[in-house]
């Protein structure tokens, strides 16, 4: 199968490699020339334009920042597609703008699926992401072992726009959960407690969450989480941030109170307004506990 990957960022960079490695020709385009070149040395072929990469191939995945750029890509990747060419968007963007460029796509006969991933840097390189997808049920039936060489679990959350939809409640949460397990552990410290002791307790009590046990945002628990190499790479607070500026949109949208996401939100805007913008998120313990300087 000839696939086109369009945006070779922290996570397309690995997604592209996993369907490289699954010996399926992928065309490989990002306005990053150092990008393309690490894609190529990772199995890809690289091509100089969005229409390049795109004609001729069977499906197109994008993996791009916002939702202008989606639109952006997509004029070019329409005027390129093939009849019968499958789209995948694995972008997170807001679930108005997917289900509008997947309307535009069944104007010109197209099937589009919206895609987006959970699971970070470390899922994307190791092809462990969870893809929840939005789009009509042939589509998905087509898109899931296409997405299956990137993940471990595709799960079809229903129509267009319903894989936004879920990405945005989810990371609404991971971020209401980080920020809750960083305040815990500092207070578990400053009153006397020490941080593994907690963790040991709190990761198999009623306290437990992915942030603890996963991203543990205090050094030694979990040795892979961000925290033990200086709170670099994994899921930078910036993309939080944003994650959470579009669930907060949409529920306003939709009129929907969560004053918890907003929490979270002016936490993380407060922390990115820092400097904090390219740490990982669990680096938000540095700003509750006073010790952040950058």
């Amino acid at each position: 199968m000839e696939i086109a990957f369009i945006g070779l960022g922290n996570m397309g960079l690995g997604m592209a490699a996993n369907l490289a490695k699954a010996r399926h020709g992928v065309r490989a385009f990002d306005l990053d020339a150092a990008a393309v070149a690490r894609a190529v040395a990772a199995g890809c072929v690289a091509k100089a334009s969005v229409a390049d990469a795109v004609a001729g191939t069977d499906a197109v995945v994008t993996m791009l920042p916002a939702g202008h750029h989606v639109h952006a890509v997509y004029a070019d990747v329409f005027a390129a597609a093939s009849a019968g060419t499958l789209l995948i968007d694995a972008s997170t963007i807001d679930v108005v703008t997917a289900q509008a460029v997947a309307a535009d796509a069944a104007t010109r006969g197209l099937s589009m699926v919206d895609a987006p991933v959970s699971g970070g840097t470390t899922a994307a390189d190791a092809g462990t992401l969870t893809f929840m997808v939005g789009g009509g049920a042939e589509a998905f039936a087509r898109a899931q072992p296409i997405l299956a060489l990137m993940g471990k679990a595709v799960i079809h959350a229903g129509t267009v726009g319903m894989g936004q939809a879920a990405k945005l409640c989810n990371n609404m949460l991971l971020g209401i959960h980080m920020a809750g397990t960083c305040e815990a552990f500092v207070l578990a410290q400053r009153l006397g407690l020490d941080a593994q002791t907690f963790f040991d307790i709190s990761s198999k009590a009623s306290g437990q969450n992915w942030s603890m046990t996963s991203y543990c945002p205090v050094p030694g628990p979990v040795p892979g989480a961000p925290s033990n190499r200086g709170y670099a790479g994994g899921f930078a607070s910036a993309l939080m941030l944003k994650d959470l500026k579009l669930a907060l949109a949409a529920a306003s949208d939709s009129g929907t109170p969560v004053a918890m996401g907003a929490a979270a939100e002016s936490l993380y805007a407060l922390f990115a307004g820092l400097g904090g913008a390219g740490t990982d998120f669990s680096g938000l313990i540095k700003l509750i506990d006073g010790s952040w300087e950058r």
